[in-house]
């Protein structure tokens, strides 16, 4: 009964309202109504409406202080999606990398990895989580913040993410689904269940997927290396093709318990089993060059295993003044395996070389945090809480020639890195007239890397401090109107591969297919950013939208391409490292309505469409391609539903484009991708590089110098 209290307390409050209306102000009497002798007096009875419920995703949209766009169940159920990745990919601003259909790293505003903060429930998935192994039907909502705010992780230059899983619902029918997709004529099956249940206080919904997948890639990359006076050292067209099939299960259930005092607690296991089996052959035709080329043909089998399991959960506590405290903890491990034998062949079909490479990894984490809130008055709530974690990862990497003989120092060591990592932070949310509202907050994050290895102790400590201000205006005279503005501190940190990983040999060295080294010595990108939007609200839940951002960036963190003298011979090497600054902009503009809100006598048609346009520049990088890795110029959805009249019946599609992408990724290198105009592009994968080199005598002083392609002139492209 207690929550019909509000309910009464408004029906009281009008009734109240009602009788001072109908008295006279001039006397404390109440007002009498004129009667005729023949007539009895008319009762006057007064009209009560009641309204409530839960506020619709525009509502929490529209009334969320920082910019804070809301996905929940209409969105969600709308296109009949298996996975999560078909659902994020219609959002605006938000891309999936890697092939249409293959699913991949989620990312916003065109920025390419580690750029985009995914959180389940708030919280960070671990490494090799999939996105995939959640179901629609378990996710209550999906929230996609611009900027951070300060109860989240600000490792979030691009924006936020963050799937909310569903909490109090309770499916009733146990559901099996069914699925297949296809692709180049080959089938990827898909089987889940979803089996629910509650037994007094105590609810809980097993979710559990059996998939295949079969993919066949074919791709072309040219190697071109030339001297300064346009001579051709190296010429070369690699022709790749790859086939591979890949089986998972994904089990993830979900429990919950709610106790008398109205405390509830919450736990999310997953677990995922992944296995691939894949073979790939490569043919080299070199056409020009004084050295002769690595192989005229190889060929590989390589076999993939891994398995994770994460457990996360929170225990919410209510308390006096509406008060709560929401406890977090979570854990996982993890371990990876692979193997691959590769043999190289010459023209004449002779073996050359033969390369068995293996790799073990295991993972553990843990983790905790709390965020306690606390209303100071109607529209006025404070909050303030910490986040705790501390991961440790064990790798053992193994590569051997046809002799034996290891092909880098460190093969077979076991290399091992521990991270830990501690946050504090504090917000207001303060509703200041009802005009105006604003949002200050402010986190500090720490982190620290150890790592150690047969060539010693590697530690990398950081520490990043963010500011964070919101406010959005409500138009006087124009309820449908507001303006949002956001100025933040954000950043990007080192991941650990970066910072400690293993040399990775490339078996066709090249400049397009570098061997790869970590930098202990790299900092956390920091990013400066400012957001300026225009709402203008249509209807019960249509939205128009215009927006736009600049991100100031400094100690960009980029691969950098050498090429370097080792045991092997001459080897060109890939090495992140902090280059400088960089800054990107964008415009972004959404538009979602109902048709027959806006013209008379239309078909129920919903529409939802958006576009952004993306801009970036890096410092030192000659342009007019010098952009930020990965990042797309522009990005467009466009999704029509219409609901039939006649029959319980919604049909629709969904359309999005995403233009290829060309980077100027250092002074020397191009890179291309995402399709292209020539029969190349057609066959799949494209990869086009230009390696522009000074005279070798020039080459090898800038070698000794450490600059490797540095400051070069970029090659033709």
């Amino acid at each position: 009964m207690n929550h019909l209290t509000p309910f009464a307390c408004a029906a009281l409050l009008g009734l109240a309202g009602t009788a001072l209306a109908q008295t006279d102000p001039a006397s404390d009497k109440p007002a009498t109504t004129t009667t005729t002798p023949d007539k009895p007096a008319d009762k006057v009875i007064p009209q009560v409406t009641i309204t409530g419920g839960r506020q619709t995703e525009m509502d929490v949209r529209r009334n969320s202080t920082a910019a804070k766009q809301i996905y929940g169940r209409e969105e969600l159920d709308r296109n009949g999606d298996s996975n999560l990745g078909d659902v994020l990919k219609r959002l605006p601003g938000v891309t999936i990398g890697g092939r249409p259909g293959r699913g991949g790293d989620v990312r916003m505003r065109g920025l390419g990895s580690g750029y985009t903060q995914v959180l389940v429930n708030g919280e960070r998935p671990p490494a090799g989580f999939s996105m995939e192994s959640i179901s629609p039907d378990q996710v209550e909502r999906i929230e996609v913040m611009r900027g951070p705010v300060a109860e989240h992780s600000t490792r979030a230059i691009a924006g936020t993410i963050n799937v909310v899983l569903r909490e109090d619902y309770v499916q009733r029918d146990n559901q099996l689904k069914v699925s297949d997709s296809l692709e180049s004529g080959r089938h990827s099956p898909e089987l889940s269940i979803t089996v629910p249940g509650k037994s007094g206080a105590f609810s809980y919904s097993l979710n559990g997927s059996i998939r295949q997948n079969r993919q066949h890639d074919e791709g072309r990359t040219r190697n071109l290396d030339t001297l300064g006076d346009g001579s051709v050292t190296k010429d070369q067209l690699v022709t790749d093709e790859s086939s591979g099939t890949g089986k998972a299960i994904h089990l993830a259930p979900r429990l919950s318990y709610k106790f008398d005092n109205g405390d509830t607690l919450n736990f999310q296991p997953f677990l995922m089993h992944n296995t691939r089996d894949s073979g790939s052959s490569s043919t080299l035709v070199q056409t020009a060059g004084s050295v002769a080329p690595e192989y005229n043909f190889a060929e590989q089998q390589s076999h993939n295993d891994s398995t994770f399991f994460r457990g996360f959960g929170n225990w919410l506590h209510k308390m006096d003044g509406n008060a709560k405290l929401d406890v977090k903890f979570g854990f996982g491990a993890g371990k990876m395996d692979s193997d691959s034998l590769r043999r190289q062949y010459d023209t004449a079909g002779t073996l050359l070389d033969r390369f068995t490479d293996t790799d073990k990894t295991r993972d553990r984490s843990i983790n905790t945090g709390g965020k306690y809130t606390r209303p100071l008055g109607a529209g006025h709530l404070l909050a303030a809480g910490w986040d705790l974690e501390a991961s440790h990862r064990e790798q053992t990497r193994v590569s051997l020639d046809k002799n034996g003989n290891a092909q880098f120092a460190d093969s077979g060591d076991n290399l091992t890195a521990d991270t830990r990592r501690i946050a504090l932070f504090a917000q207001d949310e303060w509703d200041v007239t009802p005009q105006f509202g604003m949002y200050v907050g402010l986190r500090w994050e720490g982190i620290r890397t150890t790592s150690d290895r047969s060539a010693g102790t590697v530690k990398n400590t950081s520490s990043v401090f963010s500011p964070l201000l919101h406010g959005v205006w409500r138009i006087p005279g124009s309820e449908k109107d507001q303006l949002r503005a956001s100025l933040t501190k954000s950043y990007k940190s080192p991941n650990v591969q970066d910072l400690i990983a293993a040399p990775f040999l490339s078996r066709l060295n090249s400049a397009t297919r570098p061997d790869r080294s970590g930098n202990p010595d790299l900092k956390p990108e920091l990013a400066t950013g400012l957001d300026l939007a225009y709402e203008h609200y249509i209807g019960r839940g249509g939205i128009v939208s215009a927006g736009g951002f600049i991100r100031d960036i400094d100690n960009l963190i980029r691969r950098q391409l050498s090429l370097r003298d080792t045991e092997l011979g001459p080897r060109w090497l890939s090495t992140p490292a902090n280059i400088g600054h960089a800054r990107t902009s964008g415009i972004e503009l959404e538009a979602k309505f109902k048709l027959n809100e806006l013209i008379a006598d239309a078909p129920d048609i919903d529409v939802r469409s958006n576009y952004s346009r993306f801009w970036s520049r890096v410092d030192g990088i000659p342009g007019p391609d010098n952009r930020l890795d990965q990042q797309a110029k522009q990005t467009a959805n466009l999704g029509l539903d219409y609901r039939l009249k006649a029959v319980p019946l919604t049909v629709g599609g969904s359309y999005n484009w995403t233009p290829r992408i060309r980077t100027q990724t250092s002074t020397c290198l191009l890179y291309r991708a995402g399709g292209g105009d020539g029969p190349e592009a057609r066959a799949g994968r494209v990869r086009a590089v230009e390696v522009r080199r000074p005279h070798p005598a020039a080459h090898r002083g800038l070698e000794r110098a450490g600059r490797g392609c540095a400051g070069q002139q970029p090659g033709v492209r």
